[in-house]
């Protein structure tokens, strides 16, 4: 197991986080660029080797609430998770959008979007969720709440 020191002279080698200290000597670190609102991608790194990655709904991993344990990765695994985790914030999906749409989160809760009167709807199951007067927002506010096109 990779010690904090180490975690965090490792997470360092990725100039284009920026590292926040919070609470309980604790560490954050930041991807500012990010096409997001959503920029952390180092959560609560402890002095005890735990902490968290955030994956969003990428399929390789499996996350709670958007975020990874690394308390055991390898140095390599910690690496490959967070270059997936800011290229996952760099990157704009696609837009092409079809009239319905299916959006999954990571724990498998599944939304419509569904274009209606020139407007965006989102559904959950029959019950209207959201509204929204663009897709462009529809879909910034379904991938900040961890859902992915499916």
């Amino acid at each position: 197991m990779l010690t904090f020191e180490d975690k965090l002279a490792l997470i360092e080698e990725f100039p284009e986080l920026t590292r926040k200290d919070v609470s309980l000597n604790r560490v954050n670190f930041h991807f500012e660029d990010s096409l997001y609102e959503k920029t952390t991608v180092v959560y609560h790194l402890h002095p005890n080797g735990n902490g968290f990655v955030y994956t969003g709904s990428l399929p390789d991993y499996e996350a709670k609430k958007g975020l990874v344990n690394i308390r055991d990765f390898s140095a390599d695994d910690l690496r490959g998770i967070i270059r997936a985790s800011i290229d996952h914030l760099a990157t704009e999906e696609e837009v092409a959008p079809p009239m319905e749409q299916l959006w999954k989160d990571a724990e498998g809760h599944s939304l419509m979007l569904i274009e209606e009167d020139d407007r965006w709807n989102i559904y959950a199951g029959d019950n209207l969720e959201d509204s929204f007067g663009g897709y462009d927002e529809a879909a910034l506010y379904l991938r900040e709440e961890g859902f992915r096109r499916r």
